[in-house]
Order: structure tokens, then C-alpha cells, then sequence
């Protein structure tokens, strides 16, 4: 066994908790309240621990450790003793403050980059994986006004939404805070390996699974709970009516978070999920000083989390169109802009009775373009900066859809999908 000193022997209680075996963080805390620290748990026996938390908690706390803890705490030890990179117990007071408002705050936190920005006031900014570009554009807008603004951005990451979150809160002084479902020495997606770097320099990436933790379907969930407890309010930009988007905002609620959503095309398949919380009392936005407005965040200046008071967002018995599928996570691979489309038709498809739209033209150009245009009228400046297509084959193709009846042709020089149906 290890010899430890008395900070590494306090971490060994802390990691053996937090990796015990059916042992939640909701009974964690009622142990940890009921006895103090760690060490403490350990000297009970198991009646005491039950009379506490029940006897499944109690079994889990006292369990042994596997023959690998040791490898475990080394590998702890060494990742902690590496620059930028912390680890935050539920007793210190470098945790983050708005996470203790919550029923099951994780016992540890594995933090790369600014600790700092986990006691600010903070958003989160989230959405679909299968993001159109519309839904990119405005995401990094928001992300980067509101940065701007001296307000921390949180998400999760993904691609699509999560990304440009990020993208554009870097760019402003709030920074920005990204919540993994995996160990905090991989990063997933692979596609996003650059954007980490950054982040882990300029903002913070947090993570409560242990160290070499893979990505899996079932973390998401448990991740989108970290969002949702580190901030004031959440944004949702684009979302299916299936998404786990909508996981994060259920579960903001219920800790009385405000959810905002932007509206969008009733045609797009990314918008009925927002329609569908906005419906149920979540606060329509069009703008990031409507965000700010809401939660009483003046421009400039950064000041401490403050959970907003629980608003009358009634979400009702649980709904099946609600509460949302995390897909594999394991199979999320970064899609073309084509695949996007495809992806949200087939969405499109599963919630809807209504026919399908036609298909769009196979030439490649032709469905890069109709990918680019989203479901908003858009000009031609911004679809030549979207497609990098050259004046006269952008001009080509346009006119090769709208004789198609795929986009129709609006006054001002703007374009938009047609709508079928």
C-alpha cells in the first residue's frame, strides 16, 4: 500500500468514494453531511450508513477497493501534477458554487484551464449535433455577445451547436466552459481535439467521470445535469423533437434555471423541439440582450453565479415526446453539410405524418447549396460565404433549384427553401 501524505490521502477517500459502485451523489451527500469528511464514512459501520442513505449506499461506501485503485490513484496523482490541470473535492473551497445548489453535485471535479470561470455568472448554450449553418451562425453569435458580455458560455462540446458555442465565446472575455462525458484526459469528439486545446488554455473543461472514462450513450445525460447545474439559464438553439438538448433544459428546470429558446422555420425539422418548449412556457428569444435582459446580467463586468429564482416553466407529467433518446454516442462521427440534411429529413420523417418534400437534385453542388440555405431567407452574399462556390456557378445553381422547385426566390435578393406541403 501507498504511504501518502495527508492532502494525497484525503484525495485516496475522495477517488475511492467517488468510484464505488452504485453509490450515487445524492447519498453521497447525506453521508457527507451526516459524518464529514470521507475518512469519516469509512469508520462507520454499515447500520449507521443505512440509517442514513439505506442500505445500497451503505454497501457501496464500505465496499473494498478493486485491485487496480492504486494504478487508479497514480494515474490521479500524475494527471493533477500536470499544468493547467486540478482536481476539486465536494468539501473545497475552490467548488463551484452553483453546482452546490444542486440534490447530487459530484464528489470530484477534474478541471483543466480556469478554475476562475466556474464561479462566474454563466449560460449555457446547446443544441443539436446535426446543426444547420443558420443554427452554427446563430449559436456563435449568441456565444460571442454574450462573451462579450463578461458572461461565461457553458456547453458540452458536441458537434454542431456545442461547437460554435465555444467557437464564438472565445472570442469575447466571458470565456467559455466545456462539461465532457468522458475521462478528462480523452476528448471526444475526435474532430473537436483542436477546440479542447484551446478551450483547456482560454476557458475550462470539466468532467466528474474518472480518468479514461469512454464515451458512452448513458454519461450524456449525467453531463447535460453538470450544464445545467453550473448556470443562470439555458439557451437552447436548435433541438428535434427527440433531443438530448431538451435533457439539459428538463433538468435546468427542475433546478430553477430559466430555458430560452429560438424560435425558427415551421418547416425545419431542428426547430420543433424549441417550438415545443417555448409551448410549454419557455421564454422565446431572438436576441442575446434578451438573455441578458432576462437574467439581469448588465453588459460589462463579470460577478458571481447567482442560480436565478425558479420560474413557472410547466413542464407537467413526464412526456414521451419530451424526454429524449441519447443515441450511441459512440457512433457520432462529424457529418458533411449534405449528411446534415439528410439526417434532419430523416427526423423530419420519424415525428411527422405529413408527406416528405421532394428529394433535392443529386448533383453535388446543387445539394451543397440547398444545405447551406437552412430554412431562412438568406442573401446572396452569405450562401457565397457558406459554399465558396464561384459567382457564376452559385448563380448556375440557383436558378437549376428554383427551376426545380427546391428554393424560391424572395424580394431584396434573397432565397429560402421552398416550402411541399
Amino acid at each position: 500500500m501507498h504511504t501518502l501524505p495527508a492532502t494525497e490521502i484525503e484525495l485516496a477517500a475522495w477517488l475511492r468514494l467517488s468510484l464505488a459502485p452504485g453509490l450515487k451523489p445524492a447519498a453521497l451527500r447525506l453521508l457527507l453531511q451526516a459524518f464529514g469528511l470521507p475518512e469519516a464514512i469509512f469508520e462507520q459501520t454499515p447500520e449507521a450508513l443505512a440509517a442514513i442513505a439505506g442500505e445500497a449506499a451503505a454497501r457501496a461506501a464500505l465496499a473494498p477497493t478493486g485491485a487496480d485503485f492504486d494504478t487508479q490513484l497514480d494515474a490521479v496523482m500524475a494527471w493533477r501534477e500536470q499544468s493547467g490541470n486540478q482536481i476539486v473535492t465536494l468539501d473545497d473551497p475552490a467548488y463551484p458554487p452553483a453546482l452546490l445548489t444542486m440534490p447530487d453535485p459530484p464528489p470530484l471535479l477534474y478541471i483543466k484551464g480556469r478554475l476562475n470561470l466556474l464561479h462566474t455568472r454563466a449560460v449555457a448554450l446547446v443544441g443539436s449535433r446535426s446543426a444547420t449553418p443558420q443554427g452554427v451562425e446563430d449559436a456563435e453569435r449568441f456565444a460571442r455577445e454574450l462573451s462579450a458580455a463578461g458572461v461565461t458560455v457553458v456547453s458540452g462540446l458536441a458537434l454542431g451547436i456545442d461547437g460554435a458555442a465555444h467557437r464564438g465565446s472565445l472570442a469575447g472575455i466571458g470565456g467559455t466552459v466545456a462539461v465532457i462525458g468522458t475521462g478528462a484526459d480523452l476528448v471526444y469528439p475526435s474532430a473537436h481535439h483542436a477546440l479542447a486545446r484551446q478551450i483547456a488554455v482560454q476557458g475550462a473543461i470539466v468532467s466528474e467521470w474518472p480518468l479514461g472514462t469512454p464515451a458512452r450513450a448513458a454519461n450524456f445525460p449525467q453531463r447535460n445535469r453538470l450544464i445545467a447545474g453550473l448556470v443562470s439559464g439555458v439557451v437552447i438553439v436548435e433541438a428535434a423533437m427527440r433531443s438530448g438538448s431538451l435533457i439539459t433544459a428538463r433538468l435546468a428546470n427542475e433546478m430553477g434555471r430559466d430555458i430560452f429558446a429560438l424560435p425558427g422555420s415551421i418547416h425545419a425539422p431542428l426547430s420543433r423541439g424549441c417550438h415545443r418548449i417555448i409551448k410549454q412556457g419557455a421564454k422565446l428569444v431572438e436576441t442575446p440582450d434578451e438573455v441578458l435582459e432576462e437574467l439581469g446580467f448588465a453588459r460589462r463586468g463579470a460577478a458571481r453565479t447567482v442560480p436565478s429564482s425558479a420560474h413557472a416553466v410547466l413542464w407537467g407529467d413526464a412526456d414521451p415526446t419530451i424526454a429524449p433518446e441519447v443515441r450511441g454516442a459512440t457512433a457520432e462521427r462529424p457529418k458533411s453539410a449534405a449528411a446534415q440534411a439528410a439526417s434532419a429529413s430523416r427526423a423530419d420523417s420519424a415525428i411527422a405524418d405529413a408527406p416528405a418534400p421532394p428529394r433535392p437534385p443529386v448533383d453535388p453542388e446543387a445539394e451543397r447549396l440547398l444545405s447551406a440555405l437552412g430554412h431562412s431567407p438568406t442573401t446572396l452574399e452569405i450562401l457565397a460565404t457558406r459554399t465558396e462556390m464561384e459567382d457564376a456557378a452559385l448563380q448556375s445553381t440557383l436558378l437549376q433549384l428554383e427551376l426545380a422547385g427546391q428554393i424560391t426566390a424572395l424580394p431584396g435578393g434573397r432565397f429560402m427553401r421552398a416550402s411541399h406541403g
